[in-house]
């Protein structure tokens, strides 16, 4: 596989990794419609475990087929597909090598009660991932959840694992719990916090939340107004996230979120591109419509990346 230049200069980025590592980082880079150009789509559909079945996937009802996925990922040309254990191995045979997979490690769900606290379990393992000719493993932390702590100490642990196997990691870096406010969720001065929190935990990709200009931590408000920070639009507050990024050197991709119209989708997107962020990783977006109009979003936003539209 030969990988252009704007791949090699992001995996140069990555100086104490492995070449397994790096293949893995560049067989995502180099994949799909946006391969070779530094910019990423991935289709996540982990969202079953957090949602339930039919907050997922009755909008679609073929989504209920894990294999609808790994065909809509492949035809729309994304970078990746990531899910977890079950999803990816119901077509791990039929769809071997047809697309790179990352395998989401761990997963909340909507069933528990409000006293259990922020976390996720870890439903699959390193092992699973390397079974499964994965290249990236992922995995949830919740920054301002009293379960951080034990999070960061999991995934610390996995992420050496996988290393030294020649699998990348992803973080998703979501910012929720006791310690954060509804805004707070979702204010650039955190957002910024949870980026960097998953660049120091030695993410290679890091996935964190669009932003808001709410500044929610009064100590971090201080030094935004003193210092002028730029974040009055989306993309100044992508800019300052992939700064927190170890100052762009880290791959970073923002979640689409929730269902939402497609212009809105194209706005996030360009806002992403302008601010210097690597790609989006958007599912309810997409397996949520009928194919046809997911493909053509997916497609327009290839465009976006590309600078065409």
């Amino acid at each position: 596989m030969k990988t252009t230049r704007i791949v090699q200069k992001i995996l140069a980025n990555y100086e104490s990794e492995t070449p397994g590592v790096k293949a893995n980082l560049a067989r995502i880079l180099m994949e799909g419609k946006l391969g070779g150009t530094g910019k990423l789509i991935i289709l996540p559909v982990d969202q079953g475990f957090e949602h339930g079945p039919a907050r997922s996937f009755a909008a679609n009802p073929a989504g209920y087929d894990p294999h609808y996925h790994y065909q809509l990922a492949i035809d729309a040309g994304m970078s990746a597909y990531a899910a977890p254990l079950g999803p990816l191995e119901a077509g791990a045979d039929t769809f071997c090598g047809q697309i790179p997979t990352i395998l989401k490690v761990n997963s909340a769900n909507s069933l528990m009660g409000n006293g259990a606290g922020k976390n996720q379990a870890i439903t699959a393992s390193v092992d699973d991932a390397l079974r499964l000719g994965c290249a990236a493993i992922g995995f949830t932390i919740y920054p301002g959840s009293d379960m951080a702590v034990d999070m960061i100490e999991e995934i610390k642990d996995m992420r050496r694992e996988a290393a030294s196997k020649g699998i990348a990691t992803v973080i998703w870096s979501y910012p929720r719990g006791e310690a954060i406010t509804k805004d707070g969720e979702t204010a650039i001065d955190v957002a910024a916090y949870a980026a960097h929190m998953a660049a120091l935990l030695g993410a290679h990709i890091i996935k964190i939340k669009l932003s808001t200009d709410h500044l929610m931590l009064p100590e971090a408000k201080a030094v935004y107004e003193d210092k002028k920070i730029a974040i009055s639009t989306m993309a100044e507050r992508v800019k300052h996230c992939v700064d927190a990024s170890l100052g762009g050197r880290r791959i970073i991709v923002f979640s689409g979120g929730a269902s939402k119209g497609a212009d809105a989708v194209y706005d996030d997107a360009r806002a992403i591109r302008d601010g210097g962020g690597n790609g989006s990783i958007i599912g309810r977006n997409s397996f949520q419509r009928s194919r046809p109009e997911a493909l053509a979003m997916l497609a327009q936003l290839v465009e976006i990346y590309k600078g065409k539209a």
